[in-house]
């Protein structure tokens, strides 16, 4: 049997580069839907998420900002690490950050499937529309990555 994937965009389109996630999903269309795949973008409906991840799916693969480590627009693929116990508890309704979600997932009773996020160092974050130009031009490799992303986890490969 395939494995049932969940692409999620996340990230507030308010903040500038926090857009990327709802910035890539907005490219993927309808491409990326098929048998055992869903791609969402949840924006900051981080408890959306939280839920829908209920319903069981094998795998996820989250699109995001991740902090500027010194490259803004520097694409990151990498399998999160739901065991090492730096993630808060309890349950957060506002909240939108992928700990907050796991956290309220556990707390609703689930566990997080498989994740492998592709991340995307931001320039700036502040109040406004559009993202940065080198993150705006991360976005054609954010969408390759997805791709290959999905592919390596239908067929259960190892880590990116």
């Amino acid at each position: 049997m395939s494995a049932s994937i969940l692409v999620a965009g996340i990230g507030n389109i308010f903040l500038g580069d926090d857009g990327f996630g709802p910035e890539v999903m907005r490219h993927v269309g309808a491409g990326l839907d098929g048998i055992g795949v869903r791609g969402v973008d949840y924006g900051i409906r981080g408890m959306h998420l939280a839920y829908d991840l209920l319903d069981g799916w094998d795998a996820l693969v989250l699109v995001d900002a991740i902090p500027d480590q010194g490259s803004p627009g520097r694409l990151r693929v990498f399998e999160a690490d739901h065991e090492s116990g730096f993630l808060p508890t309890g349950l957060d309704a506002h909240a939108m950050d992928p700990g907050a979600v796991f956290a309220s997932l556990r707390a609703l009773g689930g566990s997080p499937p498989r994740t492998v996020v592709v991340g995307c160092e931001v320039a700036e974050i502040s109040a406004r529309i559009g993202l940065s130009a080198p993150v705006a031009a991360a976005v054609p490799e954010a969408l390759r990555a997805v791709r290959r992303a999905v592919a390596m986890l239908k067929g259960a490969a190892p880590c990116v």
